[in-house]
């Protein structure tokens, strides 16, 4: 469909919307922005879903997908305003056209198990979804975890602290595919940031992976096998799974998440590398 950008939410509507659903404004305390947010990500996952013919041709056009998804997400609000919860749990979503390539570097498959075990409002499952996976969703948030019962009502939700997702699910649950977008700098129940928080969430699922499985993470930028900070935990994770791409993304692609901070997306295959200590190049 042809999508144009001057059908773009108002802030206006979207707040009449939301007083008349909660009896009150934002102001009086009967519901907060990002409600609104959340309320709009779903929204956004329910079109999604409606656009699964034209999505399901992402591997043979993924630029021209990723287009289409880039000016649906600018259909949306920009987030301006963050909760203590989201500071409290470092919640980012996933742009649209950033988790339909994270699907595609994930080479998911019709009947594949597909975890993601900080799933936020599906704006990653929606495309295993449409790929055919069997879905196995965590989100530690409650209104969040709330929305994704709701959006997928055939996969089960659980609400793990995903650093420690292993340690948590149950044994049937065994993916051959991971998609994660984990909190960058953000442990649950810890009141300072933690710089390696995301590895932390990257160690926990790859345990958790099937053999000859596949994990796509969205991660900061500078959480690289390249940056001495973290050189030596990306070799231990190698003795586990080996890392077979890794690359920066610019950060304007959450410009509408109200940040512009650069992301990576790296891919890991759960064999061991021959040589942990021995990385691929990045493409910068």
């Amino acid at each position: 469909p042809q999508l144009n950008r001057s059908r773009a939410l108002d802030r206006r509507l979207v707040a009449s919307v939301m007083t008349t659903t909660f009896g009150g404004s934002d102001t009086e305390g009967a519901w907060i922005w990002r409600d609104a947010y959340d309320a709009v990500e779903a929204a956004l996952v329910l079109q999604i879903r409606r656009l699964g013919p034209q999505i399901g041709r992402l591997e043979d056009a993924p630029a021209e997908i990723a287009a289409l998804l880039a000016n649906l997400a600018e259909l949306g609000l920009t987030y301006t305003r963050r909760s203590e919860e989201q500071v409290a749990l470092d919640q980012f979503s996933t742009p649209p056209q950033l988790g339909a390539l994270a699907v595609l570097a994930a080479q998911v498959r019709a009947g594949d198990q597909v975890l993601e075990p900080s799933a936020g409002t599906g704006l990653l499952a929606i495309f295993a979804e449409l790929a055919g996976a069997r879905l196995a969703l965590n989100e530690l948030a409650d209104t969040r975890a709330d929305l994704l019962a709701r959006l997928f009502p055939d996969g089960p939700v659980s609400r793990h602290d995903a650093a420690h997702i292993h340690d948590h699910l149950d044994a049937a649950v065994a993916p051959r595919v991971v998609l994660m977008n984990p909190p960058f700098t953000a442990v649950a129940h810890v009141d300072h940031a933690m710089k390696d928080a995301a590895l932390r969430h990257v160690g926990s699922a790859l345990a958790r992976l099937r053999p000859g499985g596949r994990l796509v993470a969205i991660t900061g930028a500078g959480c690289s096998p390249h940056n001495p900070a973290w050189t030596d935990t990306f070799v231990q994770l190698q003795a586990r799974g080996q890392i077979v791409f890794s690359a920066a993304i610019d950060g304007q692609v959450y410009a509408r998440h109200g940040t512009t901070a650069a992301t990576r997306l790296t891919v890991f295959d759960r064999v061991p590398a021959d040589d942990p200590a021995r990385f691929p190049d990045t493409p910068g």
